[in-house]
């Protein structure tokens, strides 16, 4: 049986460390390529029937975010506002510019508008907006400052991981209650600590990264 030639043992090697290679790639890729930007979606603004701007209605109008979403404080889902109250104030102001010819024929055929979701959880994740408003928990700290955005892209994963940093210590993500929907509120001296926060909000006695909270 003649031997075999000394390149052999080279090209065994360079495949033994291509085949390794591929695989920490691999796993590499299954790790952080799924927290990119890219993959959450964080940054990436959705195409929607009309380029409706947080930044224009929030920052120049002044409205507040409880005009549209309505249901933010009393249930599961913040809601998008029915065409009615888009047409409350355009109606009056620009009536006929083509941008807003979606809005108009969805009064005119009472057909709701088909928004694009920007944050959709997986259907085994259970989120109640209610419970976070009515515990301090502010708009901006999920949904960043809406109000620099002329269209609306998501500004947090919303990773399991994201929620659990969260849940894990809550105290000081937690905001007074006249602050919960200001966009820029900031600590200061007089802002109550994160232990106050958490005693004014009955928040404890239960563990907030149980599995049952957010998986039921």
């Amino acid at each position: 049986m003649a031997a075999l030639g000394p390149g052999v043992g080279l090209a065994a090697k360079a495949s033994v460390i291509g085949v390794l290679l591929m695989i920490m790639a691999g796993v590499g890729w299954w790790w952080g390529g799924a927290r990119t930007d890219y993959e959450t979606g964080v940054g990436w603004a959705r195409d929607q029937p009309v380029p409706f701007s947080h930044e224009h209605h929030v920052a120049g109008l002044g409205i507040d975010c409880r005009f549209c979403h309505s249901g933010v404080e009393q249930s599961a889902h913040a809601g998008l506002p029915p065409t009615y109250t888009c047409m409350t104030c355009h109606s009056q102001v620009w009536t006929n510019a083509g941008v807003l010819e979606p809005v108009r024929a969805s009064l005119a055929q009472d057909k709701p508008i088909r928004w694009n979701r920007v944050v959709d959880l997986p259907g085994y994740v259970y989120f109640n907006h209610a419970i976070h408003i009515a515990k301090g928990v502010g708009c901006a700290n999920c949904h960043g400052a809406v109000d620099r955005l002329p269209l609306m892209a998501k500004q947090k994963p919303f990773t399991m991981k994201f929620c659990l940093d969260c849940h894990r210590d809550p105290g000081p993500k937690l905001r007074p209650r006249s602050a919960v929907f200001d966009l820029h509120w900031q600590r200061d001296a007089n802002t109550p600590t994160p232990q106050q926060l958490l005693d004014f909000y009955h928040i404890g006695g239960r563990r907030l990264t149980d599995c049952t909270i957010c998986h039921r």
